[in-house]
């Protein structure tokens, strides 16, 4: 066999061994026929003979005569890192995560989607234990019930209720956080292989979510008032994914928000392909002016509204939720207590007791000027270096930002990574890898003057690389 061929047989092994990793075939699934796989890979069926066979040698397929060859290997244990493409670690969203968790307390991090540990309220959190302590034993040391605390859902209901959704307090499930909430509906919702379509670009951590689950991610190009409906409705008839995941209001990482016309469009072709649609609002308090929101158009109908307050009082009080029709919210409840029994009722009598002494909302007007004056700080730093926003944002924590001269992000993020500077490159959360030149900036985290001084002088350094190479080519 000649080297070329033997590499052809290489690629199917490795082909076969990485759609059984990524469960896209389990055991005892028919692998392609010989002439189908010899058609897919424009290589000969002698070659995929070879490789079969030799797969069959491994103990990973098994053959039988007359019938085809069929996946014998077991499951291997999941693992989300191997799922995933191989990427460049700097744009990994899992990668970034742990790093953007685990840099030295030092560390500088206009990169990562959290306020400022001075931003927060402690003193809010500080009080709501104390009020626990002298409270009822079962809150500190019992199961919630299976729902969630009945008064903590009932003030959400409210708060929906004010943002323009009708939901009732049976229509609200608590969970642990917002990414529960999500990985929840997805259980409930897709099966292996089913597409789930998501914005290009939106929050990294739905890829590796996604993936989980082992769904095939579909991205729709996303524009400064929402999805782009032309691309949204050949994604619908092509894919036919069973759900659509967004955020409606600041976008993450754009900081756009949806426009109303967008938002009907986006209803009628979900109508008229029967697609589900979950719309994460976890940044709603942020907003200055509300803005339209798939949820209440629908009425809860076909949208399902998750949230949590992770991002504005505290992550350390773990506690979302999800709002949807009874009928799902009961089926969801059940899952809820087959893989985790009942939420934190400390958690939920901690918020509970936040979100009705007045304190909480008074603390959101705070933050929410501090993030106008951050904002407009930023704004102006960054654009005396030439790094550009993709729009203004009217509210929220990020700028999506083009750097000058098409500088590649990632390694900009690399080279600053080594400063302890950590920076969110557009890839990461990009699908697609269509946003190589851009940098997601959390306003709230770039009141340093290293952070502006790094970039400055990096988009430099990448500037003066680029005329080399084209100088010499």
């Amino acid at each position: 066999m000649s080297n070329s061929e033997y590499t052809k047989v290489e690629q199917v092994i490795s082909t076969v061994k990485q759609r059984i990793q990524r469960r896209g075939l389990v055991p005892g699934a028919m692998l392609p026929s010989v002439r189908q796989m010899a058609q897919t890979t424009t290589f000969s069926k002698s070659t995929i003979v070879e490789a079969y066979e030799r797969l069959v040698a491994e103990g990973v397929v098994r053959s039988r005569r007359g019938a085809g060859f069929y996946v014998a290997a077991p499951l291997a244990p999941l693992s989300i890192a191997e799922i995933e493409p191989q990427l460049d670690p700097v744009i990994d969203p899992l990668w970034m995560l742990r790093q953007s968790l685990h840099l030295r307390p030092d560390a500088l991090k206009p990169g990562c989607g959290w306020l400022p540990e001075g931003w927060m309220e402690d003193e809010l959190v500080r009080k709501g234990l104390r009020a626990l302590a002298r409270g009822e034993a079962s809150r500190l040391v019992g199961y919630d019930s299976p729902m969630g605390s009945e008064s903590l859902r009932t003030i959400i209901a409210r708060r929906l209720g004010d943002q323009g959704v009708d939901a009732a307090p049976d229509q609200v499930l608590l969970t642990d956080s917002g990414t529960h909430a999500i990985d929840l509906v997805c259980r409930f919702l897709i099966e292996t292989g089913d597409a789930v379509l998501v914005d290009d670009p939106c929050y990294f951590n739905f890829h590796s979510l996604l993936r989980a689950h082992r769904a095939k991610v579909v991205a729709v190009p996303y524009t400064a008032s929402g999805p782009d409906v032309v691309a949204f409705a050949q994604i619908l008839a092509e894919h036919r994914p069973r759900l659509y995941i967004t955020n409606s209001a600041v976008h993450n990482p754009t900081g756009a928000n949806l426009s109303a016309p967008t938002a009907h469009r986006v209803l009628k072709l979900a109508e008229a392909h029967d697609l589900i649609i979950v719309e994460d609002d976890i940044f709603s308090d942020f907003e200055v002016t509300p803005t339209p929101t798939l949820a209440a158009y629908d009425g809860l109908d076909r949208v399902i509204r998750v949230g949590s307050f992770s991002k504005s009082l505290s992550s350390a009080v773990r506690c979302g939720h999800i709002a949807a029709r009874r009928d799902w919210i009961a089926a969801l409840t059940d899952l809820r207590i087959a893989t985790g029994m009942s939420g934190s009722a400390l958690s939920a009598e901690l918020l509970r007791s936040v979100l009705t002494d007045g304190t909480y909302r008074r603390h959101m007007e705070k933050v929410r000027r501090r993030l106008a004056e951050a904002r407009s700080e930023a704004l102006r730093r960054l654009g005396e270096i030439g790094i550009a926003p993709w729009i203004q944002p009217e509210a929220g924590l990020f700028l999506w930002c083009r750097l000058p001269n098409n500088a590649n992000a990632a390694e900009v993020a690399r080279r600053a990574m080594a400063e302890q500077i950590f920076l969110a490159p557009g890839n990461a959360f990009s699908i697609a890898r269509s946003a190589a030149c851009f940098l997601r900036f959390n306003v709230a985290m770039m009141d340093n003057e290293k952070i502006y001084r790094t970039l400055k002088r990096l988009c430099a350094e990448m500037g003066e690389s680029q005329v080399r190479s084209m100088a010499t080519t």
